[in-house]
């Protein structure tokens, strides 16, 4: 029978990372957190939760490549590996439905599954309301393979993002089940709240403007010292540089407002 090894790769994400990693820790049977360097309280929350659940493993890494070599051991196996960045908030109750049907083998023909997402421009905690931009028709970010199909995969500059899966079983990189496609958002069991236009980290707070996107890691990786020079100089003007990529591919379609109060009821250092 199949598991679910959860994959977390942080850097300042205290706003969040307390629900995400909490909304996630019944559905996965291992979860597995890489922290990259967070200089606000992000680590201070990591380690309150590891010393909760017994099933998480918690390390500082300082090259993104490592989150991926932490995973290569479960190529091959009965896996199915879930990744979950800190501004992503699963329905808990929804991935308890959604795992009855993952381990009855009704994906074993996937390589990758991926659900419907809410990329939230305002989140209110208190009062359960987001708003923002639906997958569909904006594209879905979540990150769940089935490594029972691969062999190994390499050349990954972090975690489950490009290089080179090495496929077996007759599968290939083809195999994508786009639920979200077919299923509403309020049908959905395999649902996320994207809060990849909301502040994310206390080092922000009062800072960050609604709508805004912060550098994705594809995006920081590689770059130029003029670059970097450019958007300190960019924020300390006002003017923050935001993610190009994530604008274009993640505000498609009307900007719309859902009642999200399931997604924050559990509650904070239960």
């Amino acid at each position: 029978m199949h598991k679910v090894v959860g994959s977390v790769l942080v850097k300042n994400e205290d706003r969040f990372v307390e629900q995400s990693i909490r909304n996630i820790a019944d559905f996965c049977d291992k979860i597995i957190i890489s922290d990259n360097g967070s200089n606000d309280g992000t680590w201070s929350i990591l380690q309150e939760l590891d010393a909760v659940y017994d099933h998480m493993t918690l390390s500082k890494i300082d090259d993104t490549v490592q989150s991926q070599e932490l995973l290569r051991p479960y190529a091959g196996g009965d896996y199915w590996v879930f990744g979950v960045d800190g501004d992503e908030i699963y329905d808990p109750v929804g991935l308890m439905r959604f795992k009855k049907r993952l381990l009855s083998g009704e994906f074993d023909k996937s390589w990758v599954v991926f659900g419907n997402a809410l990329n939230c421009v305002h989140v209110d905690e208190k009062e359960g309301v987001a708003r923002g931009y639906l997958a569909p028709p904006s594209r879905s970010m979540t990150k769940l393979y089935n490594f029972s199909a691969i062999s190994d995969w390499t050349g990954c500059g972090h975690r489950l993002s490009g290089g080179s899966p090495v496929f077996k079983n007759g599968l290939d990189a083809s195999m994508r089940n786009e639920l979200y496609q077919s299923v509403s958002w309020e049908d959905s069991d395999f649902r996320c709240l994207h809060t990849c236009f909301t502040w994310r980290t206390s080092l922000d707070a009062g800072k960050h403007k609604d709508g805004e996107a912060r550098l994705n890691i594809t995006e920081t990786q590689g770059r130029t010292p003029w670059l970097h020079l450019k958007d300190w100089m960019l924020g300390a003007m006002g003017l923050r540089r935001g993610s190009p990529w994530k604008m274009e591919k993640y505000c498609r379609g009307d900007l719309v407002e859902k009642d999200v109060s399931m997604f924050f009821k559990s509650d904070r250092h239960q």
